[in-house]
């Protein structure tokens, strides 16, 4: 009996390790780049709050990513020893970014906007930002920033001329998600697009409107032949719910059969 209570208390402790486990991961995302900058105020603490609202705080990417530096030590978070690069010059930004976005940045630098960098041309902040970087989408060419530097003409152009692969891109995914949500493997389909949607996206920074007309139907052939095959999928799940009902009915006229048997056998014997 004496060793109850311990066993209770070994048992109450083990509780609250695992209760606790997630607190502890949480407090781990938190480095101390965003624990002393989150509480700054002014330019300082601004990074932080626009960060959690960007893709790249909803990938896991934070700022010792882009940055370097030690994000676990407060001493050496901005110690160029342990790799601190600090805020780029502005001619700087297309190799900072491109660090990651390599296709991305091979196409600027060959693109009007990358010929014109340095001479008040565009880097990836002028478009992207820098903190609150949303997801690469469309609706990045609009009249509102593109006329920061030019008429929207040639800009809009672009954007009609890949507007209908983008809006099949989006489908897909849709789609695709929900076939997932249904139970199917959809991991290879998926890959296929997620892969077309990082190449076609990263055709956009050619600014190139014939290049980019040329590609897009390229693209819109192969996307098609995955269009394809979800609605094959769909066809199949279609066939499979038809059939299933027929089973069903099937059972039940079954089952309604056995019992007026059953019945006229019982009413049958009862008269006799």
């Amino acid at each position: 009996m004496k060793k109850q209570p311990a066993a209770l208390i070994h048992l109450l402790l083990l509780c609250l390790i695992l209760v606790g486990l997630p607190c502890l991961a949480a407090a781990a995302e938190e480095t101390v780049c965003l624990q002393c900058h989150g509480g700054q105020p002014g330019p300082l603490g601004e990074p932080v709050p626009l960060w959690r609202e960007s893709v790249h705080q909803g990938n896991g990417i934070s700022c010792h990513d882009c940055h370097g530096g030690d994000p676990t030590d407060f001493t050496m978070a901005m110690s160029p020893e342990r790799g601190f690069i600090g805020v780029p010059g502005e001619d700087e930004i297309p190799a900072f970014c491109g660090r990651c976005h390599v296709g991305v940045l091979e196409d600027y630098r060959a693109s009007a906007h990358g010929q014109a960098l340095g001479a008040g041309g565009p880097q990836c902040v002028t478009c992207h930002s820098n903190h609150r970087i949303q997801r690469a989408s469309i609706d990045l060419i609009n009249p509102q920033d593109c006329s920061q530097c030019h008429e929207y003409g040639r800009a809009e152009e672009l954007r009609q001329a890949v507007s209908g692969t983008d809006a099949l891109i989006s489908g897909l995914e849709t789609d695709l998600a929900e076939l997932h949500r249904l139970g199917l493997d959809t991991e290879q389909l998926s890959g296929t697009v997620f892969s077309s949607r990082n190449d076609f996206h990263r055709l956009f920074h050619s600014v190139d409107v014939e290049k980019v007309r040329f590609k897009t139907a390229v693209f819109a052939q192969d996307l098609g032949k995955v269009e394809e095959e979800i609605a094959g999928i769909r066809d199949e799940l279609g066939q499979r719910k038809l059939w299933g009902g027929v089973i069903v009915v099937l059972l039940v006229l079954t089952g309604l059969c056995a019992l007026l048997i059953h019945k006229s056998y019982k009413e049958e014997s009862g008269g006799d």
